[in-house]
């Protein structure tokens, strides 16, 4: 006789401190309390939508997708800090990881999490939805030429929004800027 306690698994996902999602082709399947309370919307709304009431702008919604297809068939999962929006229109940085439950298909059945990261990274300047994409690269540690080649831009081009992220942001150097874009004060 197996005396072992059952283990509610639904219980867990819809009460874990962290939120998460299931989706398929970028439509969130189910989602848990701490997703709809950090996107400010009811569970129950969320399911069925796509991901992209979750972005600031429809461009950055299909940018992101973009980059995350090649990594997803790399790796299998993709991570990355992004600014995403809130039901009522507030912006703000998030912490996103996730994987694809089929290798073959890098947006369709799989599983994300997401970690509101904005008291540690406030969104402190008014940044276009490029320069945002942008600055999320370079927290990441990527080079302006590495920036261009993945998102198609010339390495002019991101040195121009770089050059104009470290004016809104007061930064004297490129490390001061992700410095601030990551929330240390110097």
């Amino acid at each position: 006789m197996n005396n072992a306690p059952v283990i509610d698994y639904e219980s867990i996902f819809l009460h874990a401190p962290v939120g998460m999602c299931i989706s398929e082709n970028r439509v969130i399947q189910s989602c848990n309390e701490a997703l709809a309370a950090m996107f400010g919307y009811p569970r129950t709304q969320l399911q069925g939508l796509s991901f992209v009431v979750l972005y600031p702008t429809m461009d950055e919604f299909l940018r992101t997708g973009d980059r995350i297809i090649p990594i997803m068939n790399a790796r299998g999962r993709y991570s990355d800090e992004r600014i995403m929006r809130r039901a009522n229109g507030e912006l703000f940085w998030c912490h996103v990881t996730g994987h694809s439950m089929k290798a073959s298909e890098p947006l369709g059945p799989g599983i994300w999490t997401f970690e509101d990261v904005s008291e540690k990274r406030p969104v402190t300047a008014e940044l276009t939805p490029r320069e945002r994409e942008i600055a999320a690269l370079l927290v990441e540690g990527k080079t302006s030429k590495t920036i261009a080649r993945q998102i198609d831009l010339s390495p002019r081009t991101v040195e121009m929004h770089r050059a104009k992220l470290m004016r809104k942001f007061s930064a004297a150097t490129s490390s001061e800027l992700v410095h601030k874009l990551v929330g240390l004060q110097l």
